[in-house]
């Protein structure tokens, strides 16, 4: 019997180091997909000098897939003028890549797909509502300027899904709200980190490895770790970040910023203008691998966006036994619990302060196994391998159907 084939639709090269839950999330169903399945990805590529529009055979975590490239793409982290969405809408049309089941986390490039056949999947990774609404750089996000423009297509689109998977609860009840002929193709579901990658360390080896990051970064071997990790982008307001470490002003305490994006500039202009260069470092855009060995030695990770979904870095920093400091935004506050993390109930650069003051200044009310059982139900071998599960016994349903008929 001939394998179900799962294509995979977004904006990005897997071997490069992206930075985004989505990429993530697709890398994680990429290296968790059973061996029964045939997976592809039609994503972009990163050279110039390789072919694109070609489908090529290539590995990935171990894992044998089809890649297609539709362009080339230099670098994924920082927004073009024309956005990366259109273009890579733009490059779908006209062509056919309809399979067994498709899963598309952006909206926009599925008007190509109207009229493919196949199972197709919408994964929704932030509250769209709170995303257009939202306050601030209408730049973040280009449908805010065009609410209404958004809500016709997508209007038009949503009715050709199978089904609709939001990692946000908020977010899944709008849609059912929003569409109730379809409200039975709507569901939550657990975004999820990889667990083999993403885990604790024990109390003494920690200490250990955080002593030989300090000493790396030139500091002071007592020197305590904050860490954010993701794009620098007006949605995760690395700005008010900057600012609320500069308000918590400890001594012996380092922010490190693990990301790149259109802000880089302006998060550094911030940090030399406060007056807090000896406390920051700026990493870039890092590896998985080495984010998750920063994740482990890290005595707190913060997360100040505007909106989100559920971000998969907050999963992976509570695996990693690291407790969360969060604005009001997306699933994250629903998720911590009273020793995993802290609430900041005001977007401001005092409450965020005073939030990590409750971290650091007291570890023991935060212990790394309340942050990992917080986490544990969110790990991929169980999440996407029940996705992958129910995907298989559709698909036989349905080619046991086609046999009988």
């Amino acid at each position: 019997m001939r394998k179900p084939v799962l294509t995979i639709f977004y904006q990005f090269n897997p071997w490069n180091a992206t930075i985004g839950g989505i990429q993530t999330l697709i890398n994680t169903f990429i290296k968790y997909a059973p061996s029964e399945f045939q997976v592809k990805l039609v994503g972009t590529g990163d050279d110039p000098k390789k072919p694109v529009g070609e489908w090529q055979q290539a590995e990935f975590a171990g894992r044998e897939i089809s890649f297609l490239p539709l362009f080339t793409l230099q670098n994924d982290n920082v927004r073009s003028l024309i956005p990366t969405t259109l273009k890579y809408t733009t490059a779908l049309l006209g062509r056919c890549f309809a399979s067994d089941f498709m899963h598309f986390h952006r909206i926009e490039p599925t008007i190509a797909a109207m009229n493919w056949q196949g199972e197709k999947t919408l994964f929704i990774h932030n509250d769209i509502r709170t995303q257009i609404q939202a306050a601030g750089n209408k730049k973040a996000i280009l449908w805010r300027r065009f609410p209404a423009a958004y809500f016709a297509m997508e209007s038009l689109l949503v009715r050709q899904f199978s089904q609709i998977l939001s990692c946000n609860t908020d977010a899944t009840q709008l849609y059912k709200q929003r569409y109730p002929s379809l409200q039975d193709r709507v569901a939550y579901i657990k975004n999820s980190f990889d667990n083999e990658i993403f885990y604790p360390l024990r109390e003494e080896e920690r200490e250990v490895k955080r002593k030989e990051l300090a000493s790396r970064l030139g500091l002071n071997e007592e020197t305590r770790f904050v860490l954010f990790a993701g794009r620098l982008h007006p949605q995760k307001d690395p700005i008010l970040l900057v600012r609320g470490f500069a308000t918590f002003n400890e001594p012996n305490i380092h922010l490190i910023i693990a990301g790149d994006g259109e802000l880089g500039a302006e998060v550094s202009a911030e940090i030399a203008s406060l007056g807090i260069s000896h406390k920051v470092t700026m990493l870039g855009a890092v590896p998985q691998g080495e984010l998750a060995q920063i994740h482990r030695v890290c005595n707190a990770f913060v997360l100040s966006s505007v909106y989100e979904g559920l971000p998969l870095v907050v999963l992976e920093a509570l695996a990693s036994g690291t407790p969360v400091v969060t604005t009001q935004c997306g699933e994250t506050p629903k998720l911590l619990t009273a020793d995993s993390g802290v609430v900041c109930s005001e977007r401001t650069p005092a409450c965020i302060a005073d939030a990590l003051r409750k971290v650091l200044l007291h570890p023991g009310d935060y212990p790394s196994e309340s942050c990992v059982r917080t986490a544990k139900p969110y790990a991929a071998h169980t999440v996407v391998q029940q996705v992958y599960s129910e995907m298989l016994n559709r698909w036989e349903q349905r080619t046991s159907l086609a046999d009988r008929v």
